[in-house]
């Protein structure tokens, strides 16, 4: 019986799989994509005692033969292969799923693993448009499914700290945050031509975009660059300093967005921006995200600063560091207060803030990776929300969504994050959701009934 055929007629297939495990029991984890985070995942969960990898599903029969290679590597794993992700969620073995897939196949996916009684760590960004990620959440819900999102930065220790810190006003009232990525050394631009590579089944690939002629960069990496399939950098990278930035300030979204940029170093096929900055506004402070490819000269690291009225901080995925006022004046100079001297306007207010002394901790990469993938089997077994949550994606992806929407209209978007509804603009609203090409509309029709 296929798995849409049984999410119509409400079969208890995701009732067998609400037990509470064990805290020695494997995880079966199946893996839907083997590209370049598709094979990190595997090499995380490979690391964990308690994951059993058992089946990976790829369009792309060279990728899938890797991913079956690398896991069977490991004594005692022997995955199922699949061209069709449709036969790893039929599978009943299967208790998990890893979706590592174009991010236009992300939402989908993860409806259809949680309707088959699957628990889902999915990667980010969790949606390709806004409307997706409430029914992520419905379905999650709704079949009481796990869903980790893969916005692995939230696992770090320095990173838990750091917002511990921030929330208990170490740094004073956080004003503004910038946050950016500036590269240029990924592969991937001009316009290529050529056919359909043996082994890849790009209908497939394509599954609920719009059919589009075939050209090496819809696929693989390079989806990145179109519209169909992707949000850009602003989505990808943007993401991961973006939830952070929401996470810490204990916000669901921004009230403004204005953001502007193009495609103006690459000049390709491509379609999302190669150059891109973006302004949110929040109740008290504002927060901007910029990125760059193609980027030349001094280059700033990836990561974010927070401004605080009492120090400041400068956190990546390395560690973060905390200064107090670098241009702080003489002790006998006169004290100030959030830009006014003593005795201004405010000095009756409230007095001067200290600077904070300096402070630094380290962080690691693969920690995170191995700390999000160890809550989220975690979470499997006591069936708690994990760190990153399907809610919490979907706060993260709508504020990127919404830059990229303000990019393509050319105007500043205010935002409800309670009612998540755009005021007064007819157009933007149309741009919450979009249609998905046949047969896979009638499929997400059907599990959303």
């Amino acid at each position: 019986m296929s798995l849409t055929r049984r999410a119509v007629l409400g079969t208890l297939a995701a009732a067998s799989y609400n037990r509470v495990r064990g805290a020695n029991d494997r995880v079966n984890i199946g893996f839907i994509g083997y590209g370049l985070i598709g094979a990190q995942h595997v090499h995380d969960f490979l690391r964990q005692d308690d994951a059993n990898l058992t089946a990976v599903a790829e369009v792309y029969q060279p990728r899938l033969q890797q991913g079956l290679e690398a896991i069977r590597a490991k004594p005692g794993m022997n995955p199922r292969g699949h061209s069709d992700f449709r036969r790893l969620l039929d599978d009943k073995d299967v208790d998990a799923v890893c979706i590592s897939t174009p991010d236009h196949w992300h939402a989908l996916m993860s409806i259809m693993a949680c309707a088959a009684g699957k628990d889902v760590f999915v990667e980010k960004p969790m949606t390709l448009f806004v409307r997706e990620g409430r029914w992520m959440i419905d379905a999650a819900r709704r079949h009481k499914r796990v869903v980790q999102v893969g916005t692995q930065q939230r696992s770090g220790p320095h990173y838990q700290t750091a917002r511990r810190l921030i929330q208990q006003g170490h740094l004073g009232h956080i004003t503004s945050v910038r946050m950016g990525a500036y590269r240029n050394v990924m592969p991937g631009f001009g316009r290529p031509e050529g056919p359909v590579p043996d082994g890849f089944d790009y209908d497939q690939w394509l599954g609920p975009a719009p059919k589009r002629p075939f050209s090496p960069h819809r696929g693989l990496y390079h989806f990145r660059w179109f519209w169909d399939y992707s949000g850009g950098q602003m989505t990808n990278q943007g993401a991961h300093d973006v939830d952070i930035l929401l996470w810490i300030l204990k916000q669901k979204g921004p009230l403004a967005v204005s953001s502007i940029g193009g495609r103006f170093a690459l000049q390709d096929d491509g379609e999302t921006p190669d150059t891109q900055d973006t302004l949110f506004r929040f109740p008290d402070s504002t927060a901007t995200w910029s990125h760059r490819e193609a980027a030349h000269g001094p280059v700033p690291p990836r990561g974010a600063y927070y401004y605080g009225t009492k120090g400041a901080m400068t956190i990546t995925r390395e560690g973060f560091d905390i200064t107090g006022d670098l241009n702080r004046p003489p002790e006998n100079a006169i004290p100030t207060f959030r830009g006014h001297p003593q005795g201004g306007p405010r000095a009756a207010q409230r007095p001067p803030e200290p600077w904070i002394p300096p402070q630094t901790m380290p962080g690691s990469v693969q920690q995170q990776f191995d700390l999000h993938t160890r809550n989220f089997l975690d979470c499997i077994k006591s069936r708690q929300q994990p760190i990153a949550d399907v809610e919490d994606g979907h706060f993260t992806s709508t504020a990127c969504h919404l830059a990229n929407i303000s990019l393509r209209l050319g105007r500043t978007l205010h935002w409800n994050p309670e009612t998540e509804q755009i005021a007064g603009d007819a157009e933007a609203t149309a741009m919450l959701e979009r249609p998905y090409r046949a047969p896979w509309d009638n499929v997400l029709k059907s599990l959303l009934r």
